[in-house]
């Protein structure tokens, strides 16, 4: 595997932060501290988490339907479902019908870094993909983890 371009590792660590702010505002002790200095829990904790975990893993879906059409052969149609997977995911995890929302945003992240490794494996995605995803997958599921008792 080649080394993660400076760009795509600042830029992917840089997105890892409303999931460390959504995280530490989750902490009881955290909270009442922000509280005292005026901050809204509407900017705070597990709807911070639950919000942007629904967004990126919207996101992912876009990415991995780039890296889907890209390639010309059988593999297409199969890339496009598994990259429109996420996405569905993430609109019907939102309200928390079927199981915990954290529990499912995990469960989505999961299921893209699955997807990741196949596509890797098709060679539809350039060669440091994995060693980025496997980094930012472990520290968002680290956040949301957080999240799982609310």
């Amino acid at each position: 595997m080649k080394k993660i371009p400076n760009s795509a590792l600042i830029l992917g660590l840089s997105g890892l932060i409303p999931f460390f702010w959504g995280a530490v505002t989750s902490l009881d002790f955290v909270v009442e501290n922000l509280k005292l200095m005026g901050l809204s829990e509407e900017y705070m904790g597990s709807r911070i988490n639950l919000i942007y975990g629904t967004i990126i893993l919207a996101f992912m879906s876009g990415v991995l339907w780039g890296f889907a059409a890209n390639v010309g052969d059988k593999r297409r149609p199969v890339g496009l479902i598994l990259s429109v997977l996420p996405a569905l995911w993430a609109f019907f995890n939102f309200n928390g019908t079927l199981i915990n929302p954290f529990m499912g945003l995990i469960i989505g992240f999961l299921g893209i870094f699955a997807t990741d490794l196949r596509f890797y494996y098709w060679q539809l995605t350039p060669d440091w993909w994995l060693s980025l995803r496997s980094i930012l997958t472990l520290f968002v599921i680290i956040c949301l983890s957080v999240n799982l008792g609310w």
